[in-house]
């Protein structure tokens, strides 16, 4: 079984015992010293531990006075980062797999408040700790500052249009510059060496410097690092060069190159550099000597073309490996959204790549590759590209804190978790609803050695994923619901569909054991030491609303499940989060007219901006109208009238239907009406304490029942 996937090959001098590569994501495990850290290595040794071949880890920078990305990325700028780096590199080694290190510098896309004050900040930090706690505390304020121009500007290869989500301001580097920067490069290689890495990995994608020079479109100098191609390959060739005279021909280099940036998919064909200058290239960095091509896309203004939302598909851009590996004979290594062992061994044995990497994918399943070479798929948690992992680091990094997975809970404290204590002792615990919450709580519950009943009314599992996964390009969400299942009932829980827990009071705990509807005095009676209410959310329909409860209103999931079908109407859509996108997605789809109503001033409040852009993407074309900072007053047969709340207007806007997706109001009515009948040890998690998305049920699950003694 995946016999490609599992057979060795070298790059340059390493042998790598499979095909499988972790590659690079900053997660936010390190400290500003930028040493390895008990943490970082812990997270890394799991992935060895878990069966991957060749581990990259996040963006490690080679200098600290201007380029650095976070506080708390890993660093090889000075020798004693070596001693460190050769413990984790000696901890990977163990479990046969091999250590890469990613060199790095953010360019125009850099933390503008860490220029010429990290190199401060360490001996602080290493001192008072607590130092950066105050420096967290400031976070707001040190944004601020970079959004007004008052911190350092950061280095560019020229002046040109600054990054989305970057710096406020930047300068063009000075030759010195230039100069100093490559022996940065080449030092930081050489210190890797001495500790043992067996390999090094220049971070020549998504937007960051060396692509920076690479492209037309930030790279527009008139000296001899600018201008051409030959002039534009010229910062990078020097660093390749240094590394190989410095470290040796037979020392592994890679390049982590973005061969198209994409510009074309956001309607701008003519900015940056495309596919065919992306194999010239690539043809270049093989004549100079290195070993691998790690093939990626994109940058930060096309920022969904290299970190995918779930709707696209896995293996998309496999496309672009499979034209650098027609351009070049050394191993090329890439990340075409990599989800399942079949996926990964079938693009192998097409000649697309020599190697399958990613990130996400052992980010939520350490244990990915063992899983797949002991032939049990099933039992790997795929990831479902929820981004989650993306939006916690970005959130997380200003607060000292590490990304997460929204459905591995292990993530940095993996010595923890893994060594999770066996408490349960058999001691009966009762879960109500089989939707990502409940089933990681039954999970963890069962995991932990207590026995554990999981009771759902619906005959299938998922709770509101369902409905998700209902949405344009959503089936992959509900992988998180088979894998948390699975998992679940592996690790001994009992699943009971078909099963709901009513408010009729009955005394007869055998009712339990019937499969039949159960009370909540039948349950209690049962005598379970703990109870946990999983129960999810109900659609918010509020009633202050004249008409809201007219036959033209139907609630978002009616229509995603195809239960309220509708065609060819007029249709008012009543909130843009993201199940408001879906659903007028879905709408649009179905040749519908859609007028979508938004209380506040922008689409979608509080979501996470790739999802947005992905959906607004799609529902463009269609021409759907959005009203933000406009409220529902009244629905009416033939449409609604909606107020303008900065004008204080009211315009009637008509519709055949009005569709609701104003969010979901907490469903713990059981919490109470157990706590009426005596029971004690009750706990809601998920939907049923505080509505959320998939992340935060499946972390309020487990946060929960971990406290549980």
């Amino acid at each position: 079984m995946y016999e490609r996937l599992f057979s060795p090959m070298k790059i340059g001098t390493m042998e790598v015992k499979n095909r499988l590569v972790m590659c690079a994501a900053e997660f936010s495990l390190g400290e500003p010293s930028g040493k390895v850290t008990q943490r970082l290595s812990d997270y890394y040794e799991e992935r060895a531990k878990g069966g991957v071949g060749l581990i990259i880890p996040g963006i490690c920078r080679v200098n600290d006075m201007a380029g650095a990305a976070t506080y708390t990325q890993l660093s090889m700028s000075h020798d004693y980062h070596i001693e460190p780096m050769r413990q984790m590199a000696s901890r990977i080694h163990s479990h046969g797999a091999k250590l890469a290190i990613q060199l790095h510098h953010a360019g125009r896309q850099g933390l503008a408040s860490s220029i010429n004050s990290l190199p401060l900040v360490i001996p602080m930090a290493n001192c008072f700790p607590k130092v950066m706690n105050l420096i967290y505390k400031c976070t707001p304020l040190l944004l601020g500052m970079e959004e007004k121009g008052i911190c350092f500007s950061v280095q560019a290869p020229s002046k040109c249009p600054l990054a989305p989500h970057g710096a406020a301001r930047l300068h063009e580097m000075s030759k010195k510059e230039i100069k100093a920067l490559i022996n940065d490069f080449i030092d930081a290689a050489e210190r890797c060496k001495k500790a043992d890495v067996d390999a090094v990995e220049l971070h020549a994608a998504h937007g960051y410097l060396l692509q920076q020079f690479l492209s037309p479109y930030t790279n527009q100098r008139t000296d001899e690092y600018g201008g051409n191609f030959e002039n534009r390959m010229r910062f990078l060739e020097e660093i390749v060069v240094g590394i190989k005279e410095r470290c040796g021909k037979d020392y592994p280099l890679m390049v982590r190159l973005s061969v198209d940036e994409m510009y074309a998919r956001i309607g701008k064909p003519d900015v940056g550099y495309n596919l065919e200058d992306g194999k010239r290239i690539a043809k270049r960095l093989e004549e100079l000597g290195v070993d691998a091509i790690n093939v990626s896309s994109a940058n930060y203004d096309v920022y969904n073309c290299w970190l995918e939302p779930t709707t696209y598909e896995p293996g998309w851009r496999k496309y672009l490996a499979k034209a650098i590996k027609e351009t070049v004979s050394i191993p090329v290594i890439a990340a075409n959204v990599i989800r399942t062992p079949e996926q990964a061994e079938k693009q192998l044995e097409e000649g697309y790549q020599d190697f399958v990497a990613s990130a996400r994918t052992f980010i939520c399943d350490p244990h990915w590759a063992r899983k797949a070479k002991e032939g049990h798929p099933e039992d790997i948690q795929r990831c479902i590209g929820c981004l989650n992992c993306i939006r916690s680091f970005m959130t997380n990094a200003g607060k000292g804190q590490p990304g997460e997975c929204a459905l591995n809970m292990s993530i940095g404290k993996e010595r923890a978790y893994f060594n999770m204590p066996q408490d349960g002792k058999g001691r009966k615990v009762v879960v109500i609803g089989a939707g990502p919450a409940g089933l990681t709580a039954a999970k963890t519950m069962a995991l932990r050695g207590f026995e554990v009943d999981v009771y759902e009314k619906s005959k299938k599992c998922g709770g509101q994923v369902i409905a998700a996964a209902a949405g344009p390009d959503k089936e992959r969400l509900f992988w998180c619901i088979e894998d948390l299942k699975t998992a679940a009932e592996k690790a001994g829980a009992r699943i009971h569909l078909g099963v709901e827990i009513t408010e009729d009071k009955h005394t007869n705990p055998e009712r339990v054991y019937e499969g039949k509807n159960i009370s909540v005095s039948d349950m209690k009676a049962s005598n379970p030491e703990i109870i946990i209410v999983a129960t999810g959310g109900t659609p918010i329909r509020p009633s202050s609303i004249p008409g809201i409860t007219r036959k033209n209103v139907v609630e978002a999931p009616e229509v995603l499940l195809g239960k309220t079908k509708i065609s060819g109407k007029q249709v008012v859509v009543v909130g843009s989060g993201m199940t408001g996108l879906e659903v007028t997605e879905a709408l649009c789809k179905n040749e519908n007219d859609v007028t979508v109503l938004e209380m506040a001033s922008e689409v979608a409040p509080g979501a996470w901006f790739q999802l947005v852009d992905d959906a607004m993407e799609k529902i463009k074309p269609y021409g759907a109208l959005f009203m933000t900072g406009t409220k529902l007053c009244s629905v009416m047969d033939n449409g609604v009238i909606a107020q303008d709340l900065k004008s204080g207007r009211k315009d009637t806007i008509p519709g055949d239907y009005v569709v609701l997706a104003m969010g979901v109001a907490p469903d713990s009515g059981l919490v109470g009406n157990f706590k009426e009948v005596g029971a004690k040890n009750v706990y809601s998690v998920g939907d049923a304490r505080s509505s959320g998305n998939i992340a935060s049920a499946c972390h309020s699950a487990y946060d929960t029942v971990m406290k549980i003694k």
